[in-house]
């Protein structure tokens, strides 16, 4: 046969190929997963993204009949294990936990990631807000953020707050407290959110943007004065808690959110049946009461609110560290 007769034959082979796509990858997600899924967690066994991981993969295995296998690959704050999920094959069979400081906060910094976070990446599902509360040693002569803020104008830079490091999330935190109250207050690193809550509780730290789960106990029995928490709503576990905004400092919004993705090019059929699972978890009232213990807030919806978050957190950071010259350590 000669090259001319079969240019098309060739030409109709990828025309019926074509028209049958669509076909192929709804086969594909109507029959997935038909093998283990892994589910990678960029941060230690134990860890409280962990915890609520192998919670949403065990319901995600009662759910689908198949095991989503958790992996912990930590380091590199967060950046070795989202890596793995950037660089997987796009099959439907590789997820992973990303989280605001891995896809806002960290490009934002200018930090040398090596993934794209707004290309490598198809965003499944949010899964939690985790708003922190400004909590305060008790000693401090202050019952609210209008104090605090009356307060530190006529002592700049005498009050000081606690961090788990230099750049991390509630060292902004403070960072864009201090901005748009127009105070100044002095930043003191910590190896750990333990030693800072101690110093608070003792007085050697005046105050700190907290995790909630660590924090609460503290909190509940008055050894620490909670005087707002950092989300758009009211957190479940401190109802008579002001937010930021209902406190007075309009557009204060800042959580450790956490999502799942898999690598760009994952087919959507495949990414539109996962994200529906995990809204029907998400909504699940022994969900709920799981993720509220760990000072969490359940948050189903669409792919697209993941991708919103990242962009608009990331913009929002970049401001900030334009503002103030913070740096990635």
């Amino acid at each position: 046969m000669s090259c001319c007769a079969t240019k098309p034959l060739a030409v109709a082979l990828l025309t019926l190929l074509a028209s049958h796509a669509p076909s192929l990858a709804q086969n594909a997600a109507a029959n997935w997963p038909d093998r283990p899924v892994r589910l990678i967690v960029p941060f230690p066994a134990g860890s409280a993204t962990d915890v609520v991981s192998r919670l949403m993969a065990q319901k995600l295995n009662a759910r689908l009949g198949q095991q989503f296998v958790v992996e912990n690959r930590a380091g590199a704050s967060g950046s070795i294990g989202v890596d793995i999920v950037a660089k997987a094959a796009p099959d439907g069979y590789t997820m992973g936990l990303i989280t605001a400081s891995t896809h806002a906060l960290a490009p934002a910094l200018g930090a040398k990631l090596p993934y794209d976070t707004g290309k490598d990446f198809k965003p499944v599902s949010m899964i939690f807000d985790a708003p922190y509360a400004l909590v305060l040693y008790p000693g401090i002569p202050v019952q609210s953020i209008a104090d605090l803020v009356a307060l530190a104008k006529t002592k700049p830079g005498v009050l000081n707050y606690g961090s788990a490091g230099l750049a991390s999330l509630a060292h902004l935190a403070g960072a864009l407290f201090a901005t748009q109250t127009g105070i100044s207050l002095t930043h003191v690193p910590y190896r750990s959110s333990a030693q800072s809550s101690i110093d608070m509780i003792t007085g050697r730290l005046d105050m700190q943007f907290a995790t909630l789960a660590p924090t609460l106990a503290n909190i509940l029995d008055g050894k620490l004065r909670a005087l707002a928490t950092t989300g758009t709503k009211r957190v479940s576990a401190l109802p008579n808690v002001p937010t930021m905004i209902e406190a007075g400092v309009p557009d204060y919004d800042v959580s450790l959110w956490a999502a799942y993705a898999m690598p760009a090019g994952t087919p959507d059929e495949i990414v539109a049946k996962l994200n529906a699972e995990m809204r029907a978890i998400l909504n699940d009232a022994e969900t709920i009461e799981a993720l509220q213990k760990q000072g969490f807030e359940p948050l189903p919806g669409p792919p697209d609110l993941v991708a919103k978050r990242i962009q608009n957190e990331t913009e929002k950071w970049r401001s900030l560290v334009a503002k103030t010259g913070l740096k990635a350590e």
